[in-house]
């Protein structure tokens, strides 16, 4: 017989309810999104249901349909009845027993919460604040997994110290994204953002800031920026799911433009707005 302990309770392995085998606990096995509506209706679903399949194929969980997930995700929205809200679900392999090697058959779990999202315009009027943190993450940055422990101890950290983001700089001294965010930079009327690669998540909010970029006449350069080249930038922002465009004032140390959101920032927030009605 094989014994656990959940807490101060101690049981056998039969009688454990099988979320406590999960692989998702266990290794972090498994890969997530977060979508947002606006005013009743998602915003951008296809987009993120095409990435998170590219993610499932990416770590090879082969038995789960996408389908499947679109309908749990539209369904579990039409019944919270929020019109602007925050939707979270993750795929896990499943759950058996601690072993790093799976096996073939074994039925994955699905996870899906929907809670109300409220926006916060001061942030958009004043802008935040951000530092720079060391990127600690893995490899594959560019598969939406589970194993989040780099980001959140950067974000932490930037809490700690009275920042609204860690932007993570890599061994080379390049900015590759936040840690909950893509990062964008305007120097000289020109959009300037790392390229997409294995160490940067394909942000689908990126997707459309790119377009709102080309819509508002501003030239797009993919580039890797320096944490010196960004402090001096005439404006900076961040782009994140269930914030669209979110203007940088500060940069570390350093006050970007006069301390206030620039204006091709807010022509970019005008022009992102036009996707979400």
């Amino acid at each position: 017989m094989k014994l656990a302990m959940v807490d101060d309770r101690i049981a056998s392995f039969e009688e454990l309810d099988p979320v406590h085998f999960d692989r998702g606990i266990y290794f972090g096995d498994g890969v997530y999104e977060v979508l947002r509506s606006y005013n009743g209706k998602i915003f951008a679903l296809e987009q993120h249901m095409q990435r998170f399949a590219a993610s499932l194929a990416a770590i090879r969980i082969t038995n789960m349909d996408i389908a499947t997930v679109r309908e749990r995700v539209q369904r579990a929205f039409q019944t919270a009845g929020f019109a602007n809200a925050k939707i979270y679900f993750h795929v896990t392999r499943g759950s058996e027993p601690r072993s790093h090697t799976w096996k073939p058959d074994l039925k994955p779990n699905f996870f899906l919460t929907v809670s109300e999202l409220v926006d916060h315009p001061e942030e958009k009027v004043k802008g935040i604040a951000v530092c720079t943190h060391p990127d600690w993450r893995w490899k594959r940055c560019d598969i939406k997994s589970l194993n989040l422990l780099p980001n959140i101890l950067a974000r932490q950290d930037a809490a700690d110290r009275g920042y609204d983001e860690a932007i993570l700089v890599d061994d080379a001294g390049f900015i590759t994204e936040g840690a909950g965010s893509a990062f964008f930079a305007i120097i000289k009327r020109a959009l300037q953002t790392a390229p997409l690669s294995a160490n940067i998540l394909p942000s689908i909010t990126r997707q459309f800031v790119t377009r709102a970029a080309k819509n508002s006449g501003l030239a797009i350069e993919e580039r890797c920026l320096t944490p010196q080249m960004a402090a001096s930038a005439n404006e900076l922002f961040l782009a994140v799911t269930t914030k669209d465009i979110v203007p940088v004032v500060r940069f570390d140390d350093a006050t970007i433009g006069d301390g206030r959101p620039g204006p091709c920032t807010k022509a970019l927030m005008t022009e992102f707005r036009k996707f979400t009605v």
